[in-house]
């Protein structure tokens, strides 16, 4: 079903056919999740999250399938899953059964690390709720998979209770879990507070750590790098940036943030390149319209309409452009508008296979055209 991940020494982890599916409008059938599964292994993530085998048929139904259809060049399947509930063994748990029987080599599972969770949502002691992490981790790790942990609310419980928080992390490491991702699950986050507090755990802990942002201050993606910048290296993240409420963190802006401004491969050689393609591909498929201003493969990314800034691109499209639109796979744009002047005209006319650069009264004809046209209320 799938290979080993290319590197370990920095995961890239996509949720979106789990977490990113709990949107507002998106359902996927089994036959869309496989789809987008080819996609991202196309993308180069380290793994793709498939879902929760046993919550619910769709995803019992994918797992199953995916042994038998999925074939993954880059990626690993990981199957998602709680740990156990109060009062039973892991053995026992008909969920964590289902995630031993999901043929995925890597499970996450997630689990509470702030008290006030597991008091009023899991109704449990904290001492339970650190044996429910250590007999889920320690009976995955015997059954032979690999296992990750996601820190539920983690961020929210460290500053309520830093010793209970930090006790969660320790119990998971030292029952076998490879990487303990940090759950900034309510999304309430700004990048200086997160990233302080990895540098903490860092600091108190030898667990290899992750991210796991959600975009409710709009900082999902800033706060993914504020940790990597700390030290985490895994980060979690969907497509198009898709998730509940306001989204999950966007991982195209991550990985292309990393690779082009931090110059840290985190896919394999040229994969970049293919993200405009992948990105449109899956909204095709998720059937949620994209964002034309998303950065990096929005079709509004790399779009010019000032006029000024046409004049600018014509010596250098540097002067107006972060990062060559190639690079993410996408297409530099000019607009025409009653914002334009001869420089717009000029570099559209070329883009339409028109060279108009040598006849200053027909560029000047359809400057003036376009701004009566726009007055009345046309757009182009």
């Amino acid at each position: 079903m799938s290979l080993p991940p290319r590197g370990d020494t920095f995961h890239v982890y996509d949720t979106t056919l789990r977490d990113g599916a709990q949107q507002e409008g998106l359902n996927l059938s089994v036959n869309d999740k496989l789809t987008i599964a080819r996609h991202l292994d196309d993308l180069g993530v380290g793994f793709i999250e498939g879902g929760w085998p046993g919550s619910n048929p769709k995803d019992t139904e994918f797992f199953a399938r995916a042994r038998k259809e999925l074939v993954l060049k880059n990626s690993t399947l990981t199957a998602f899953g709680s740990t156990r509930r109060p009062g039973v063994v892991a053995a026992d748990d008909p969920l964590i059964a289902a995630l031993r029987d999901s043929g995925a080599s890597v499970v996450t599972l997630v689990a509470k690390s702030h008290d006030r969770h597991v008091d009023l949502a899991l109704k449990t002691s904290l001492d339970e709720n650190l044996a429910m992490v250590r007999d889920s981790v320690s009976h995955l790790r015997a059954e032979g998979q690999r296992v990750f942990l996601d820190a539920e609310h983690f961020f929210d419980g460290y500053r309520a209770n830093r010793s209970y928080a930090l006790e969660v992390i320790r119990v998971a490491a030292e029952a076998g879990a490879d990487v303990i991702a940090l759950c900034d699950t309510n999304g309430g986050m700004l990048p200086d507070e997160l990233a302080e507090i990895v540098h903490e755990v860092l600091g108190s802990s030898n667990a290899r750590l992750g991210i796991h942002c959600h975009n409710d201050t709009g900082c999902a993606v800033a706060n993914s790098l504020a940790a990597i910048k700390a030290g985490a290296t895994h980060v979690q993240g969907t497509l198009n940036g898709y998730g509940e409420r306001t989204g999950n963190a966007d991982l195209i802006s991550i990985v292309a943030n990393l690779e082009l401004k931090r110059h840290q491969k985190v896919l394999p050689e040229g994969a970049l390149r293919e993200s405009f393609r992948i990105a449109h591909a899956v909204a095709e498929v998720t059937n949620v319209t994209p964002t034309a201003r998303q950065p990096y493969v929005g079709l509004s990314a790399f779009a010019h309409k000032a006029g000024l800034h046409a004049s600018a691109i014509k010596v250098d499209p540097a002067l107006y452009q972060h990062e060559v639109p190639s690079s993410v796979g996408n297409d530099m744009r000019m607009l025409v508008s009653e914002m334009a002047g001869r420089a717009s005209v000029e570099l559209k006319s070329a883009e339409l296979g028109i060279d108009l650069s040598a006849n200053r009264e027909a560029v000047g004809r359809v400057v003036d055209r376009v701004k009566e046209l726009e007055s009345q209320g046309w757009t182009f």
